[in-house]
């Protein structure tokens, strides 16, 4: 098995560069390689790229003004950029409303804006990973900036209710921003309908490069600038555009927008019938989060009395790639901060594993897999009888 090839089943995590993508960001790093703020035709070339890229992206999430696009280093920028910029354009006090179960991108930066005096409520999920719109109502006060709820979880997949929790923020006229990194190119987001001010997005989650992403503001919502000197993006991000990846990025959006749904349900039934295998065939089987309101190429599942990095570790010796929980937080022995708000009980926090699939996916991977994972479960499962002790709760 270690003979073939690899298969990767980490899109949670990142995802391959399509060849398109790769072929639009070769040209501007090779032959089109102006600065797009130079007036001379190296310069205007290269700003025609980023303006076409930033009218993909706004095509792709319903934007109406392309202008509401500001291009960013990624995910991770987008979302302090959101939080800092909202709580600084309200004078640099108040409140934010938040979930347990947010990336850490919002979770660090809520517990760095409370050392400055921010207060910062955070709402607990149900045992599905799911945040209540009436938990939201409750917590918004009149000091409230900022309130910011994830699309869609990257762990468990659950997709949140951001139109409801959305018509709340603005009968409360309070700002709302939604960290979409995981739910943009794979749901139907539609920012004008869904009524969010602020949402943050990341280029390698949708098949562009790593270093670049973006964060729409809707128009008319002012939040301060974090990086000043330059004067590009409208004076919002200055520094010089990273032309290569931002046309990547819009190639990329471009992709998804002209594929719709077709790929993402393609990827649902992959995920179906590799889920349903995998219970059928292993006993004892938890599957985490929403059935009802899940990302379509995220399974998330436990199998209490197997260590989870136990079984990634041998998982990965046989050729797959998956996971525990975030890639950001890979690094660290500490139990997945989604599945311990969610209340889950220890054996299945302890025990569980992320898969999730992309758009080159395919059933003899999945065929592959399902030729390991059992047996593996089950040696991981005899080996273990640390977790085994746990498995009361």
């Amino acid at each position: 098995m270690t003979n073939m090839n690899p298969v990767y089943m980490d899109y949670n995590a990142t995802t391959p560069v399509r060849p398109e993508v790769t072929e639009v960001i070769r040209r501007y790093l090779c032959a089109s390689f102006g600065n797009p703020n130079s007036i001379h035709r190296f310069g205007r070339e290269t700003r025609m790229a980023v303006e076409e890229a930033r009218g993909h992206t706004a095509t792709l999430i319903g934007a109406a003004d392309p202008e509401e696009i500001v291009f960013t280093s990624g995910g991770t920028e987008s979302d302090n950029w959101a939080l800092r910029g909202a709580i600084a354009a309200a004078g640099g006090d108040g409140h934010v409303v938040t979930s347990a179960i947010e990336h850490p991108a919002i979770l660090d930066t809520c517990k760095n804006l409370e050392k400055s005096g921010i207060q910062v409520t955070y709402i607990r999920p149900n045992n599905k990973g799911r945040v209540s719109a009436e938990e939201v109502t409750a917590a918004i006060r009149p000091d409230t900036r900022v309130v910011s709820i994830m699309w869609a979880n990257n762990e468990v997949g659950t997709v949140q209710p951001i139109e409801k929790i959305s018509a709340i923020c603005r009968e409360q006229d309070v700002l709302f921003h939604t960290d979409a990194v995981q739910g943009i190119s794979k749901l139907p987001i539609d920012v004008e309908a869904s009524g969010v001010d602020l949402l943050s997005a990341s280029g390698h989650k949708i098949s562009a490069s790593k270093g670049v992403g973006f964060l729409y503001i809707r128009s008319g919502v002012y939040i301060d600038p974090m990086i000043t000197g330059g004067g590009q993006e409208r004076d919002l991000r200055s520094g010089t555009e990273n032309v290569p990846s931002i046309a990547g990025l819009g190639e990329a959006c471009r992709i998804a927008h002209d594929e719709g749904l077709s790929a993402p349900e393609k990827i649902r039934c992959l995920r179906d019938r590799l889920e349903n295998e995998i219970c059928e065939r292993i006993p004892d089987v938890i599957v985490n989060g929403d059935p009802a309101h899940r990302l379509p190429g995220t399974s998330n599942l436990s199998f209490p009395g197997a260590e989870g990095e136990t079984l990634l570790i041998r998982l990965d010796l046989k050729g797959f790639a998956v996971s525990t929980g975030s890639a950001c937080t890979s690094g660290s022995t500490e139990p997945s901060h989604v599945l311990l708000a969610m209340d889950l009980p220890k054996k299945a926090v302890l025990g569980s594993l992320r898969i999730s699939l992309g758009w080159d996916s395919t059933e003899e991977e999945m065929s592959r897999f399902m030729e390991v994972l059992p047996r593996e479960v089950e040696r991981v499962r005899a080996m273990s009888p640390r977790v085994q002790a746990t498995t009361g709760g």
